[in-house]
C-alpha cells in the first residue's frame, strides 16, 4: 500500500530533481500506485499524446498503446481510408469499441484519438478504468505540429486554422472534464512529462485506491 508520506516524498524529489536513483525509485512508486489503471491521454491532434505518452510510459515502465494504431491494425486500413470509405460515424463506433477493449487489458499509457473523448460511453469507460489527462495546447502550437503531417482527415479543408479553432470550441469543454489538465503548448516534451508525473502523484495522493 502506497502511503501519503511516500507520495509526498516522491513529489518533493521529482520537483527538486534529486539524483537518478531517487528518481528511479519515485517512478517505480508511481507505477505501483497506478497499478492496473490506464493513464488515458486525451486532447486535440497535435497536442503530443503519442510522443509524450511514449516518454511517460518509458519513465513508468508501463506499456504504451496508441488507439489510432490499434484501429488501423484491426481494420487493415489507415484512419484516412476508413473515413473515405465508411465515413466518420462508422469510424467513431469502431474507435469506441477498440478503446473499450484496450481499457480492459490492464495498466498502460493510452494515447486516444482527438475525438474519442467526445463519446460519453468512452468517457465513462475511461473513468472506470483509469485516469484521464487532457494535454492542452493552444491553436498556434497545434497548427505548427499538425502541418508536419498530412494524415488528418478532419483537417483536409481549405482553411485548417479555422477548422482547428472550430474543433477546439466544440471539444475543450469536454476535454476539461478530464481528471488532470497538463499544458503541452510550445515547451519541451520532457518538461511536459515532468509536469504530468507531478500531477499524477498529487492526484493519486487523494485517491483512496492508492
Amino acid at each position: 500500500m502506497t502511503s501519503d508520506g511516500d507520495i509526498h516524498d516522491a513529489t518533493r524529489r521529482v520537483a527538486s530533481g534529486e539524483g537518478a536513483k531517487a528518481a528511479a525509485a519515485d517512478f517505480a512508486l508511481l507505477s505501483a500506485a497506478v497499478g492496473r489503471r490506464v493513464i488515458a491521454l486525451v486532447g486535440m491532434m497535435g497536442s503530443g499524446k503519442t510522443s509524450i505518452g511514449k516518454r511517460l510510459a518509458a519513465r513508468l515502465e508501463l506499456p504504451f498503446v496508441d488507439s489510432d494504431s490499434e484501429i488501423e491494425t484491426a481494420a487493415g486500413m489507415t484512419i484516412t481510408e476508413i473515413f473515405d470509405r465508411h465515413g466518420e460515424a462508422y469510424f467513431r463506433e469502431g474507435e469506441r469499441r477498440v478503446i473499450a477493449r484496450l481499457l480492459g487489458e490492464g495498466g498502460c499509457v493510452l494515447a486516444t484519438g482527438g475525438g474519442s473523448f467526445m463519446d460519453a460511453r468512452t468517457r465513462e469507460a475511461i473513468a472506470e478504468a483509469g485516469i484521464s489527462v487532457w494535454l492542452r495546447a493552444d491553436p498556434a502550437t497545434l497548427l505548427q505540429r499538425i502541418a508536419r503531417r498530412n494524415n488528418r482527415p478532419l483537417l483536409r479543408t481549405a482553411d485548417p486554422a479555422a477548422q482547428v479553432k472550430r474543433l477546439l470550441a466544440q471539444r475543450e469543454p469536454i476535454y476539461a472534464r478530464a481528471d488532470l489538465i497538463v499544458d503541452s503548448s510550445d515547451r519541451p516534451h520532457e518538461e511536459v512529462v515532468g509536469a504530468l508525473i507531478t500531477s499524477l502523484i498529487a492526484h493519486l495522493r487523494l485517491d483512496p485506491l492508492a
